[in-house]
């Protein structure tokens, strides 16, 4: 071992908005399974809206690119 004294830890406090987010956490908390079920529900339509979106502008691009080797008018 060394003969140096060892730091003391450092001091941290917590801050307002932590407070504010550990608080709300705790209160919507879901506590039966029934809300528990409805989050995971919920989690899923949101992805799978997300994925519907991405299915669209995928689409959307795909159309208006001309394919590959077709001919384009040139003036």
């Amino acid at each position: 071992m060394s003969d140096q004294p060892s730091a003391p830890p450092p001091v941290t406090e917590r801050c307002v908005c932590r407070e504010v987010a550990d608080h709300l956490r705790e209160l919507l908390q879901p506590r039966s399974e029934a809300a528990r079920e409805h989050f995971r529900n919920s989690r899923l339509e949101f992805l799978k809206a997300i994925r519907t979106l991405i299915d669209e502008r995928i689409e959307r691009l795909s159309a208006a690119a001309p394919a590959p080797g077709a001919k384009v008018p040139v003036e």
